[in-house]
This record gives structure tokens, sequence and C-alpha cells, in this order.
């Protein structure tokens, strides 16, 4: 009995040597960190998982802005992670439904009531068919006036209409490039700096919905500058534009980059709201012909809205009701002999003729505008004002004046004493400031 106890007191007292050895204490540690190790790989396989989950719950929501809850895992692995991670969103992407009912008369109503009646904002008939026909002719629009005119709230107003959010850029006045409005390439870091309009552009492109980009304060810079790659991209075919992103490729690029190029997308709009003012600069005729011109110079009389709702209106069937409007309406032959005689006169008195893309845009605009119901009359008074007149204030005083008689005469027997009222107001502003 003394032997086993001699024995067990042995044995411990060893066990007792080598639990306290430092061959023990580095046996430990080794355990320690493994368990450590253990933990922290299942922290990261539950988070993990859990990211999947909620990229599977987020496919095709949006958030509180109406922007797409994007999947963001491993998004720093790719050079374009936003769009590599729109990818992702969109292949969970329900198209919402579309109220492609409506006309484009339907349409102007509805807007305006709707930016009354939800937004307190008060545009005139004739102000929002000039601002429908415009986007019906151009993708770029220039809103230019006094300020709080309300040319940017209506631009914003009609995404809200659309229940698609309009993305508001504030253009800055050292901007001269591209880079400067899409994003650009960082040699460091080997990541594209992916611009708000790139990743928008990009966005669109999935889908059907009208899309409205403001360009805020827009002549603050030079438009012709920074925005140079889009006004020429506007002179070709659709399906012709593509916008160059980065000049090489790469297995990951996001999907729809081409060989480095974004075709840019037919259902996005660009409204540029413009102050003329010393601190910005004159917007040029490469801007202005190719883009339509709205002047908002007051503010509209209130009214009693009809209180309506939103409408999800798709680019298809907005394209199909412009095309509708320019097969059924068209500019009457007696229209078409006064604009030629006007047109004539202009080029033997000042030199000046509003070319063959402004006369393909009032063919255009005229039949959008009486399909938005309003008349020829007023349409080509638009027209005519915002387009042909404003380029006699480039002219000498003296030429003007020199003129003025015989060109109202001329206006009188035209268009008779009380038509085209925008017009006689740049008339009668031209004779003021040549007298």
């Amino acid at each position: 009995m003394i032997g086993k106890n001699v024995l067990f007191g042995a044995l411990f007292e060893k066990l007792w040597q080598f639990l306290s050895s430092g061959a023990a204490l580095t046996i430990y540690f080794v355990i320690l960190f493994l368990c450590i190790g253990a933990m922290v790989i299942t922290v990261l396989v539950m988070v993990n998982t859990e990211k999947k989950l909620d990229a599977r719950a987020n496919a095709g929501k949006v958030d509180a802005n109406g922007n797409p809850i994007l999947d963001e895992d491993d998004e720093t692995m790719y050079r374009f992670h936003s769009l590599v991670a729109m990818d992702r969103w969109f292949t969970g992407y329900q198209p919402p439904v579309y109220n492609d009912t409506l006309s484009l008369a339907d349409i102007c109503r509805n807007f305006r009531d709707y930016a009354a009646s939800h937004l307190g904002l008060y545009y005139s008939e004739e102000d929002v068919r000039k601002f429908i026909a415009g986007l019906g002719v151009s993708h770029l629009v220039v809103m230019q006036g006094l300020s709080g005119t309300g040319k940017t709230s209506m631009a914003t107003a009609f995404g809200n209409y659309l229940a698609n959010m309009s993305t508001v850029i504030s253009v800055q006045p050292m901007w001269k490039e591209r880079s400067d409005i899409i994003g650009y390439f960082n040699e460091f870091t080997k990541k594209f700096r992916e611009g708000t309009l790139l990743k928008k552009l990009y966005e669109a492109r999935h889908t059907d919905e009208i899309y409205v980009v403001v360009l805020d304060e827009m002549n603050i810079a030079r438009v012709e500058y920074y925005f140079a790659d889009f006004l020429s991209q506007m002179e070709l075919n659709p399906a012709n534009r593509y916008l160059e992103v980065v000049s090489d490729t790469m297995a990951d690029d996001p999907l729809l980059l081409e060989k480095g190029m974004l075709r840019i997308p037919e259902n996005v709009w660009f409204i540029g709201t413009a102050n003329n003012d010393d601190s910005t600069f004159a917007i040029s005729d490469k801007v202005y012909d190719r883009a339509m011109v709205m002047n908002l110079d007051k503010k509209a009389e209130t009214f009693a809205p009809n209180y309506v709702d939103s409408d999800k209106i798709s680019f298809t069937h907005f394209t199909a009701l412009v095309n509708r409007a320019k097969a059924e309406y068209r500019l009457s032959d007696e229209m078409v002999g006064k604009i030629r005689e006007l047109d004539n006169f202009l080029i033997r008195q000042f030199r000046i003729t509003y070319g063959n893309r402004i006369r393909r845009q009032m063919e255009e605009y005229v039949p959008i505008y009486i399909a938005c119901g309003g008349t020829e009359a007023e349409a080509v008074d638009d027209m005519i004002a915002k387009k042909v007149l404003r380029k006699l204030d480039s002219l000498s005083p003296i030429v003007i004046r020199y003129s003025m008689d015989e060109f109202e005469e001329l206006f009188n027997r035209l268009f008779g004493t009380d038509g085209m009222i925008s017009c006689r107001e740049i008339l009668e502003r031209l004779r003021r400031n040549a007298s």
C-alpha cells in the first residue's frame, strides 16, 4: 500500500514538473492559438453567410432614395467594383409595372398636377409642353432663366413623377475634361474611381426606365470642355454612341463594358440648368445647336391641381409616343413656306441662317408639341425665338436698326399682328437695344 502511494506521488510530481515546464507552456500557447483561430474562422464563415443571405434578400430592392441596394461582397477585387456589384444586383432585378397607356397630353397634364399637388411647384401648361416636347427632340435640354424660376426643381420634379429619382450633379468651376464627370483610373490603386454619372449610365443600360441627369449650373465651367465627348456622340446613330472608359480590357470587367467602352444608353436625358451672370461662361453655339433650350423667365401662377400619383413610364413607350406624333402631325405646307421666306430674309439682311440641324429639330419639335396639347403656331413661335432670333444678339446694333422696320413688316405679313408672342418680345428688345 505504501509502495503504491510512493509510486503515485512520484508520478504526480513528474506530471507537475512537466506541466510547469517551458515545453508545456509552448503547448498551452499552441492550443490557445488553435482555439482562437477556430473561433475567427467560425465568425468569418458566419459573416460571409450572412452577407450572402443579405445579398439574396436585397436582390431587386432599392433604398430610401430609389437606388439599388448593392451586394458589396468582394468588391475590392475588381477595378470597377460598383459596376460589378451592379451586375450582381441586376441578376435578381424584376422590372416595374409600367403605365404605358398614357398619351403625351396625359403625361403633360399628370406631370403638371403631380408637381403642384405633391411638391408645391406650379408650372404653366405651355412650359410643361415645351419641356416634354424638348425631351422628344434631344437628349440634352438647357434650362435657363432668372434664379428662383424653378429650373432645377422642374428637372428633379420630373424624376419624382416618373418614380425614378433624378440624379443631380453639381458642376464645379475647375472642370475641364471628361474625367471630371465620369471618373478616372487610379494608377496607384489600379482601381477606377467611378463617378456618379458613370454609375448612373451603367444602371440605365440594365433597364427600360427613363433616367434624368441634372447638370446643375452647367455653365459655371465650359460645357464644351467637360461634356465634349457627349456632345460629339449626339451626332451619331444611337446604336453607335460609345463612351471610352478605359483603353484596355480585363476578364473581370463589368458585363456591359465592351472593349473598355460603354454604349451610352438612349434612356438617359441630360438637363442642364444655366444662369447668365458674371460668374458663368457663355454657352457656345456648339452646345445650343445640339440642345433644346427652355427659357424660364417668370414664375407660373398657382392653380388648383388634381391629385395624381407618379407614373412609371417606360422608355420604349415614350419613344413610341414621340415617333407616332412625328408621323401624325407635320408642319403644314403654309407654315413651311412662311419659315422659308423668313429664312431667306435673315440670309439676305443679316447673313445668318439656322441650318439643317435646327430645321430638323423644328420639324420634330412642332409635331411633338401638338401631341402634347399645343398648337402649331405656339411651337413655331417658341422654336424661332430660341433657335433663330437669338443669333441676332451677336450683330451690331447699327445693322439691327437699319433692317428692323422691314423685319417687323415681314413678321406682320407672315404671322399677323397678334401672333408669335415670344418672337415679338425679342424683336422689341432688339429695337430698344439698337435705338
